[in-house]
């Protein structure tokens, strides 16, 4: 996850305050070092992390913990509150018509963000085009022409052309029943006199409504020039923080957001085109402390259910609830989880699965459960349509003839049935409750992940249920 090893490290600080009613100062003054190393070494700019560590450290000498809260409680609501004013608000980004220019530099992944950011408007209900203007990077305009197919959006290049702003001329003409034309822009692999000229140029043809710059997360110290130039070049609205998915630190983002005095737009957390969130403040900093994220959750649940049932209309995930549980039902919830994206960022979405549980975990568990739900698949494929209609019909034979055919053990494929036989009978206590047995259930689910901070506390406990090790 974004600024990974920052929350670690804060949540660490944190739980040193565990058992505590209430802090002293040497307390306070341990709690701001360890929150000044964990920022300094996320490579957050020295001015910000000086003077964020000075307004926490202010508010927990000065404010009284409210009735009832531990100080670790009381600190983390302050940590959350002042990092939430630091990152800022999401850029505004209106969903109607506009024009949007990226800039960055090469290799900071523009084209890509083109696409994912097309790919998100068009899911919001507009028509998107992207104009690739990119004539300096060889490529460049098949990586973009490949993307859009993937994203199903409109494109516009043109690989015979060698001005780019004549191609930001023709594509706008070229498209202009779009709702919203998204420009790439060319990179290079310095800040250069004729990259910033060109881009200018761009500039006053597209009059874009907004200037986005594309940021790499692990840009670390360099954002704050780069963002500087561009923004004297052409005024930059919003940022836009890539390759999330790996092990960057991330804080050259915020770096470059207080460089510009603008905000950040999106987040790009993988590699295909859907790997792109909208950014939401509350819910990164919640994340980034271990305490989840409901909103994004619930909108990558709904997303990867409406494509599951897309691709076959005969299925509804309402069903299951109905009637039995059958391995073609097991077999779509795992397609639908796979499009949720990788299993460590939708556990990071969950109030107390995230954050400290994930710290405890070994460093290749996600990798083993999602390896072990492939193995499932490739096993479920070689099943007769009988056996996944009804799964208990395999037997000792049917078992040694699917492990035969999908090219794995016997045990794995006992292990899938025996994960069917557990989720089925997870799924018969929920069938026939009512509404209060279900407020009830969810309730007693709450109290034993962890509360503290009335909703905004992290806690404990939990696991990756019948997938875990």
């Amino acid at each position: 996850m974004v600024l990974d090893n920052l929350g670690s490290s804060l949540r660490s600080s944190l739980d040193k305050l565990q058992g505590k009613s209430r802090l002293d100062e040497e307390d306070v003054e341990e709690i701001v070092k360890e929150i000044q190393r964990s920022l300094l070494s996320a490579d957050v700019e020295v001015s910000l992390v000086m003077d964020l560590s000075s307004s926490i450290e202010e508010r927990a000498t000065e404010e009284d913990p409210p009735a009832g809260t531990s100080a670790r409680d009381h600190v983390l609501r302050i940590v959350y509150e002042e990092l939430v004013d630091l990152v800022g608000e999401s850029t505004e980004l209106p969903l109607e018509s506009q024009t949007i220019l990226l800039a960055g530099l090469q290799g900071s992944g523009k084209t890509t963000s083109a696409a994912k950011m097309a790919w998100w408007f068009s899911k919001k209900g507009l028509r998107p085009a992207v104009i690739q203007t990119d004539t300096f990077r060889p490529g460049a305009y098949d990586q973009a022409e490949q993307m859009c197919e993937r994203a199903e959006v409109d494109f516009y290049g043109d690989p015979d052309e060698s001005d780019p702003v004549q191609i930001a001329r023709d594509g706008l003409e070229a498209t202009e029943d779009a709702d919203v034309h998204i420009v790439d822009t060319a990179g290079r692999h310095a800040l250069e006199d004729d990259l910033i000229a060109e881009i200018e140029e761009i500039e006053r043809v597209v009059d874009p409504d907004r200037s986005l710059l594309v940021l790499d997360a692990a840009i670390g110290q360099g954002a704050k020039e780069q963002a500087r130039e561009f923004d004297d070049a052409i005024g930059i609205g919003g940022v836009v923080v890539t390759k999330l998915d790996g092990t960057a630190k991330g804080g050259g983002a915020l770096t470059a957001v207080n460089e510009t005095g603008s905000s950040i737009a999106f987040l790009g957390t993988g590699e295909t085109v859907q790997d792109i969130e909208r950014f939401e403040p509350n819910g990164f900093i919640s994340r980034l402390l271990g305490m989840g994220d409901l909103k994004q959750l619930s909108e990558r649940v709904e997303r990867a259910m409406a494509e599951t049932g897309d691709e076959e209309d005969d299925w509804e995930p309402e069903d299951i609830m109905q009637g039995s549980f059958t391995l073609k039902d097991m077999q779509k919830q795992m397609e639908a989880m796979n499009k949720m994206g990788p299993l460590d960022q939708v556990l990071d979405m969950i109030p107390g699965l995230g954050g400290g549980f994930m710290d405890e975990l070994p460093d290749d568990a996600m990798d083993v459960t999602q390896d072990r739900m492939r193995d499932f698949e490739v096993i479920m494929d070689s099943m007769t349509d009988d056996e996944m209609e009804n799964p208990r019909s395999v037997g000792a034979s049917r078992v040694r003839r699917i492990a035969r055919g999908s090219g794995k053990d016997e045990e794995t494929v006992r292990e899938l049935l025996q994960q069917h036989k557990m989720m089925e009978q997870t799924i018969q206590q929920f069938q026939g409750m009512g509404d209060g047995d279900m407020q009830r259930m969810m309730k007693k689910l709450q109290n034993q992940g962890g509360g503290g901070m009335g909703g905004l506390g992290g806690g404990g406990g939990g696991g990756l249920g019948p997938f875990g090790d």
